[in-house]
């Protein structure tokens, strides 16, 4: 009896061993670690929404590979500390199969050593540094979206030849991202003729820009190129109105990341004819694009999507297509699959280079227009020069 016993618990263990891993193959678990606190909170809203809203599609079709996806959140509080700490968390405790969402650029490049090291893919949908498919590239890390790099020579190149204005003031705060756009932007500035005449670099997270307002009236800039992110932007650009430098005759531009569907609001009318480059924008007049845009309005009370929304739902959908040709859901294999993949987006297709795993696209130079971010030109892909700086795979 004893016996017969033993080995009908053994038998149980067994079967409920099966069980478990057999549902644990039921759904993809998918990790999105972005900001849902924290400056860049404007910006995680639109992020997971995005994500929301193709995991609901691609779930309704069958899931990936017959596994639905589930989405496990976690909010990186717009810091790479508390980023590095959650998306270990994600990794090792929560076991996600992919993880993606941050926005802060030193969030993303903490997070391409997490998945690296844990034998994981991750993407990014948002992150501006070109040193995350550049100099610090990952083989691990993909990015769908525009980087800095490619922002500035839409924008610049355009504006070389519609703006009049020559002399630019760059506001650039003082992180990986801002750092970088800052130099990127000015490089773009001189390339086209212009000259920046004052370069000021407030802290992230700033909440007075006063002490800076004696350096741009010294200064006497033509044109004010920001990279600000989410509630910095409002409060820069609010304060710069309230101090009478927005005047109808000041150019205000910068990075897609500054002025968004987030915060525009909140500007009160601060960003009217803000120019920027951007991958993506609702008015895009494509079958895709209007069928994404009618699609998320409806399940998020009519709010109209932005680029981060865009690119995060994109994201999913190339996951989708890379895992249809891996045949399989395996580090190596979906690796091996995203490299070199073209896929259709809201604002048309996209290819992943093989070589650092940096999208290639269209980009869209935006003028605001009360809430709204009216196309007035394209930049093609093939017009847009990016290096390869990746040197590691």
């Amino acid at each position: 009896m004893k016996r017969h016993l033993a080995t009908a618990l053994v038998a149980a263990a067994a079967l409920g061993s099966l069980a478990a891993e057999a549902s644990a193959q039921q759904t993809l678990k998918i990790g999105v670690l972005t900001s849902a606190s924290g400056t860049l909170a404007p910006v995680g809203q639109q992020v997971r929404w995005g994500f929301e809203l193709a995991a609901d599609e691609i779930n309704a079709k069958g899931g990936i590979l017959g596994r639905k996806l589930e989405l496990v959140f976690e909010d990186d509080e717009s810091n790479p500390q508390a980023a590095a700490r959650k998306g270990e968390k994600l990794l090792q405790q929560d076991k996600v199969d992919f993880i993606t969402g941050t926005i802060h650029s030193g969030s993303t490049l903490a997070l391409a050593q997490l998945a690296e090291r844990n034998d994981r893919l991750a993407a990014t949908t948002v992150s501006y540094s070109s040193n995350i498919t550049g100099a610090q590239c990952s083989p691990n890390m993909f990015r769908v979206s525009a980087h800095a790099g490619i922002q500035a020579i839409a924008l610049t190149t355009w504006m070389a030849k519609n703006v009049s204005a020559k002399r630019y003031a760059i506001i650039a705060p003082d992180y990986e991202m801002g750092k970088e756009a800052g130099a990127n932007f000015e490089a773009g500035v001189k390339k086209g003729g212009g000259e920046v005449v004052v370069r000021i670099n407030p802290p992230l997270a700033a909440k007075d820009f006063s002490p800076y307002f004696n350096q741009l009236r010294s200064a006497r800039p033509e044109a004010i190129l920001t990279m600000t992110p989410g509630n910095d932007t409002v409060r820069f650009m609010t304060q710069l109105q309230e101090q009478g430098f927005i005047d109808g005759k000041l150019v205000t531009a910068g990075a897609a990341g500054a002025v968004t569907r987030g915060n525009i609001e909140a500007l009160k009318g601060s960003a009217e004819g803000f120019l920027t480059a951007a991958d993506y924008s609702a008015d895009v007049d494509s079958p895709e694009s209007k069928r994404f845009v009618e699609a998320f309005k409806k399940k998020f009370n009519n709010t109209t999507p932005d680029l981060f929304a865009a690119n995060s739902y994109s994201l999913f959908y190339l996951l989708d297509k890379a895992a249809a040709k891996a045949g399989k859901w395996e580090t190596a294999a979906m690796r091996e699959a995203m490299r070199g993949m073209e896929w259709d987006t809201p604002s048309g297709k996209r290819r992943m280079r093989a070589g650092d795993n940096q999208a290639a696209l269209d980009m869209f130079v935006i003028k605001v227009k009360g809430t709204d971010f009216p196309i007035i030109a394209k930049v093609a892909a093939k017009d847009i020069e990016i290096p390869d700086a990746c040197s590691r795979f």
